[in-house]
């Protein structure tokens, strides 16, 4: 045999490289964002998948026999049949840094403010994931104000707790949501917020972006937007990604609240999915495993122990009801997850009372615990006059001139402690202007003013309060309700 034959023979077995074997995918079908694929056998739940020659990706979320089901995460309609995708060994997660930080994404954590790129230094947060355990966890006691005056005194939220706001369409459960938000530049050091848009208008979404800007609530806020004009596999997403990003400063020993706006359209999306992927529909058509899309998501949110850097993920997620009916499947699906609930009433908003939260209906499974020592001593005696004005409210539609005076005081009371729980939208008031005018219902003082006049009074004393520099609410009230007397608007 020729040497030069046997030399390039040996060469040539000796510098063989083992063909590398990558597991693909075909597309058999793609409807609505969800594909189809032949192959990816060795694929896993959640793992992120890629596009050949055309850079859009996909996550996994349904493994059948001999087919693999995934959401395609973007434009899906470049996608046609016969194209391949490959598996990344990745499971799906979003790329956080603290430039996120006044930025509104979309549900893979890009900027689409049209703002500066994100700096490459991000950490890698995986959008599926376990909830941390019970030992890794303390009790919620440190409170989350609202600045609502209604919640922080009847319905307190805590920080790690999960309180589920429901009520029907455009009733001001988004106001309320926004509120606390707001909020929260009070705190030091400051909560991050998050505000996941989940199916709303892009109108709407850049309404509550600017009305956040023009109150400084974008400097420690992050808005992810799946928009209605979205695919229903980015609005799946949304939420997941938002709490992704909340770990990340949970991560960080920081406090971190999450409004979820709203988990019914996210069923909806889900439910989309689900039928396309051909699983089998159960009640109102919703797949069987309906309930776990949404506990896997609010179990997250949680308050950990010192050990764990001792920060929170508080949760608020908004649920539209069909004519006050909470007995619907996805609302008392989620009531039996969260810890608490607050119920706005069609009637009460009608009638001019905002924000129309119900207190009968409402409730908060924390409690005192997450109130603040004064608050707790003062909202107590607030809420049975409340409660006992609600029962006897019923008699005086019949007229006052049969009751006593006792009844006749209590209603009365009654009737000014509704009207000092009205409260102007993206108004929210500081914790020590909330606890002077309890007071103020305590101590009897509104009950020397008109029903007309408390509204007076309320914005008077607001304004007071923001240049006082008097510290002890007690003193501030006393102050001013000498002064306040004396105008002529009392007189």
């Amino acid at each position: 045999m020729d040497k030069d034959l046997l030399k390039n023979i040996t060469d040539t077995v000796s510098n063989w490289k083992t063909p590398e074997i990558s597991n693909i995918g075909t597309v058999l079908s793609v409807e609505d964002g969800v594909v189809i694929l032949d192959g990816c056998s060795d694929v896993q739940m959640a793992e992120r998948l890629v596009c050949t020659g055309k850079g859009v990706s996909a996550m996994v979320l349904n493994l059948a026999e001999d087919t693999v089901g995934a959401v395609v995460l973007g434009d899906f309609s470049v996608i046609v049949e016969g194209d391949v995708f490959e598996r990344t060994n990745e499971v799906m997660a979003v790329h956080v840094s603290d430039d996120v930080i006044g930025r509104t994404v979309d549900a893979v954590g890009e900027p689409i403010d049209g703002g500066v790129a994100f700096s490459k230094e991000t950490k890698a947060m995986p959008v599926e994931k376990i909830a941390p355990g019970v030992m890794s966890r303390q009790s919620v006691s440190e409170p989350l104000q609202t600045g609502i005056l209604a919640i922080d005194a009847m319905i307190p939220i805590g920080r790690g707790q999960r309180e589920l706001i429901i009520g029907d369409r455009s009733i001001g459960k988004t106001a309320i949501a926004v509120d606390a938000i707001i909020n929260q530049k009070h705190t030091d050091p400051k909560v991050i917020c998050i505000y996941v848009a989940i199916g709303q208008k892009q109108s709407r979404v850049a309404q509550i972006t600017e009305i956040l800007r023009e109150n400084d609530a974008m400097d420690y806020t992050i808005v992810v937007n799946a928009g209605a004009s979205d695919s229903v596999a980015m609005q799946y997403l949304a939420p997941y990604s938002a709490t992704a990003i909340g770990e990340y400063f949970l991560g960080q020993g920081k406090d971190v609240l999450i409004v979820y706006d709203d988990l019914t359209k996210h069923a909806w999306a889900y439910r989309q999915i689900s039928l396309v992927l051909r699983r089998p529909p159960g009640r109102e058509a919703y797949p069987g495993d309906i309930f776990y899309l949404h506990s896997r998501l609010l179990e997250r949110s949680c308050r950990l122990n010192e050990e764990n850097g001792g920060g929170s993920i508080t949760s608020l997620p908004i649920v539209e009801t069909q004519f006050g009916d909470v007995s619907a499947y996805i609302p008392t699906n989620i009531i039996s997850i969260t810890d608490g609930q607050i119920y706005l009433e069609n009637d009460m908003f009608n009638s001019g009372f905002r924000p129309a939260i119900d207190a009968g209906n409402s409730v908060s499974r924390v409690g005192g615990a997450a109130q603040t020592k004064p608050m707790k001593k003062v909202s107590g005696q607030m809420r049975l006059e409340l409660a006992q004005f609600k029962e006897l409210e019923a008699f005086a539609q019949f007229g006052s001139s049969d009751l006593d005076e006792r009844t006749r005081a209590r209603i009365e009371r009654g009737r000014r402690i509704r009207e000092i729980l009205k409260q102007k939208q993206y108004g929210p008031l500081p914790i020590h202007t909330q606890i002077a005018l309890i007071m103020a219902i305590n101590v009897g003082y509104l009950d020397e003013i008109s029903m007309e006049g408390i509204a007076d009074f309320k914005d008077k004393f607001v304004l007071y309060m923001q240049t006082s520099k008097n510290e002890d609410p007690k003193d501030s009230l006393d102050d001013f309700f000498t002064t306040y007397t004396g105008t002529p608007e009392f007189l």
